[in-house]
């Protein structure tokens, strides 16, 4: 049973670590100065909770504050810096007055006094923040050499309280004051979260309510705040909230009000927020992630949804009106039901056409409860094997029964087969939930550039009479000789190690105007992927984690690439992604010799002009080098 705090007064009280909070109920409570650092406080109620700084820590805070400012100065150069200037102007301007004898015995003064604060700064700081680095050490040390020189050479150099005070203007209009103010605002957070301010750091406050809850002097940092309630939070912009999408002000506004419409999203991250009952009608969202976000009754409609990341959003009741769905990332986890929508657009509108690719098509017509979502709902978690040039339907067959006996933990099904340009098809087998398509694509082409390799006699050999194989040979090789083909109908075959062919035409993602792969999906996994790759140690040596995103750019601003075309290279920079990060296993290297292969196979026939072809001249062989492929 969910323990029950509500209405007491915790202040101060120690929850640090505690894994048996999680859907206790603080609402009410006063929790200033609390500690919940590392707590489970998944489903906890702090709704009008009031937390922050207990009163006979608020003199001391300041006072720290004022300390660490001092020792936020002696860890930037750019700010040691500073000082010096202002200690060579205060110097300068007494040596215009008096003589060198006190100038240098004011710059002498000002030295040691100075030192001396960076010292105690140092020494403070190691006791309030429990840390201290060698680089402190020996820039406390430098900070009087530093002073002393720049004094010196500022005394030889200028010679009129002219100058001075055009120096002292330049400082003041180069943004001097508003930056020791940012720096003064962030040591008081500090000092804060560091002496007796209420602490979440680090705490799991997935699903938490903090529903009007006052947030003034409390630590949010590096806190697990995924679906966390902040409707009618107060003072949250006084909170610490490092590490969380509550540091950008504008969303911080957007879960506290509940309010946004007509407001630009562009691209923003908004993984994992509570958005339940928000007004975002007409709002843009084009590139946004939405992932793990909870838009339970939200109102969305006409907002602009194109390339949107909705992967496990939950949608529940959420009105989609209007909405433009171009390319949106939905996965088998975003959760679609009780959605109530009239009708979509397919594309951004345009003045010549303001209501692009309309669904239902009829205007007349619009969607009844519970239809969208069976409408929308494309195939997930496929395996998608793209042949280009000289494709042999008898390898095919052979290679894929071979792929389904050696995995049968994958439960591959054939559902749809499509001719791309001449000699050129795709083979798109569902696959179950969490299986490695990278690893099941690489060892299904080995398999099947072997096969090729063999002459016909030998292939035979291997069929012998296995009508099961036959079958399958004979509708890849019809697939090749229709101008768009699919699997339709019961065609069963689950005799060959359960492989089930059976599919219909529609089997493609209706969300991409019937592209047989969602775009946006694709483009929004491959980010992901190169996101966790390791940035590169050398700006002029791009890694494999730049080439990579220059050769997805490019592959989405050609003009010559048709869209499922784009979506398979998307596909294979994907692949190229996973096997970045251990790009010297023999596996993944295999990985990647098959990514590239398909690649150029890909751009094989654009035009020498195009920008993508001379992008990727350049690209392919230094990815193949990283690789060691060559």
């Amino acid at each position: 049973m969910a323990l029950d705090f509500s209405g007491q007064n915790l202040r101060g009280r120690n929850f640090k670590g505690r894994q048996d909070l999680a859907g206790a109920n603080f609402s009410y409570a006063d929790i200033r100065g609390a500690n919940f650092t590392n707590a489970n406080l998944t489903g906890a109620n702090f709704s009008y909770a009031k937390a922050g700084l207990q009163r006979r820590w608020a003199i001391g805070a300041v006072l720290v504050t004022a300390l660490l400012v001092l020792s936020a100065l002696s860890k930037s150069v750019i700010v040691a810096l500073l000082i010096a200037s202002l200690v060579v102007i205060s110097v300068a301007m007494v040596a215009s007055r008096y003589n060198w004898a006190v100038a240098l015995t004011a710059n002498l003064v000002l030295t040691i006094t100075g030192s001396i604060a960076f010292v105690l700064a140092l020494i403070i700081s190691a006791i309030v923040t429990g840390s201290i680095s060698i680089f402190d050490v020996v820039f406390a040390g430098a900070v009087p050499v530093v002073l002393a020189f720049l004094g010196f050479i500022y005394l030889a150099i200028v010679g009129s309280r002219g100058a001075i005070i055009s120096t002292a203007r330049a400082i003041v209009e180069a943004g001097i004051v508003p930056f020791f103010i940012a720096i003064a605002d962030e040591c008081l957070k500090t000092a804060i979260t560091n002496t007796g301010g209420t602490s979440f750091g680090k705490a799991n406050l997935t699903n938490a309510n903090f529903t009007a809850a006052t947030l003034k002097n409390t630590n949010f940092g590096y806190a697990n705040v995924t679906n966390a309630c902040w409707f009618q939070a107060k003072k949250l912009d006084r909170a610490r909230v490092s590490a969380t999408y509550l540091e950008k002000p504008q969303i911080r506004k957007l879960v506290i009000t509940g309010q946004g419409q007509n407001k630009n999203f562009h691209r923003q991250n908004l993984r994992g927020v509570n958005l339940q009952k928000a007004n975002l009608a007409d709002a843009s969202f084009i590139g946004a992630d939405l992932s793990e976000a909870n838009l339970q009754d939200a109102d969305l409609s006409i907002a602009k949804l194109k390339q949107t990341q909705l992967d496990g959003t939950d949608l529940t009741g959420a009105t989609l009106t209007g909405a433009f769905i171009e390319d949106w990332g939905i996965t088998n986890t975003t959760k679609l039901h009780g959605v109530r929508c009239e009708y979509v657009f397919m594309r951004l509108p345009t003045k010549k056409d303001p209501d692009p690719l309309r669904k239902p098509d009829n205007k007349q017509e619009v969607f009844a409860d519970g239809d969208f979502a069976d409408f929308i709902q494309p195939i997930f978690d496929t395996l998608d094997l793209y042949h280009n040039q000289g494709v042999d339907p008898r390898a095919v067959a052979i290679a894929f029964k071979n792929l389904a006996e050696n995995h049968p933990e994958a439960e591959l099904e054939i559902v749809a087969m499509e001719k791309r340009g001449d000699d050129k098809i795709l083979l798109r087998a569902k696959t179950a939930a969490g299986s490695d398509k990278s690893q099941l694509s690489a060892e299904y082409f080995d398999d099947y550039n072997q096969l090729k390799a063999l002459s016909q006699s030998q292939q035979l050999l291997l069929v012998e009479k296995d009508k099961r194989i036959i079958s399958l040979e004979n509708m890849v090789d019809t697939a090749l000789k229709q101008p768009k083909f699919y699997t339709q109908g019961d065609t069963n075959m689950s005799d060959i190690s359960g492989i089930n062919i059976e599919g219909s035409s529609n089997v493609s993602g209706i969300a991409g105007n019937n592209s047989i792969a969602n775009l946006g999906t694709i483009s929004g996994n491959v980010s992901i992927a190169l996101n966790q790759l390791p940035d590169a140690t050398d700006a002029d040596k791009p890694g494999i984690k730049e080439l990579l995103s220059q050769l997805q750019d490019a592959i989405i601003q050609s003009t010559y690439l048709s869209e499922e075309d784009k979506a398979e290279a998307l596909e294979q920079v994907n692949s190229l992604a996973e096997a970045g990060k251990n790009p010297q296993e023999s596996t993944k290297q295999k990985t990647a010799k098959t990514a590239i292969t398909m690649l150029k196979g890909i751009f094989t026939g654009l035009p020498a002009v195009a920008s993508l072809v001379e992008a990727t001249n350049k690209l392919l062989p230094a990815i193949s080098k990283l690789f060691g492929l060559g």
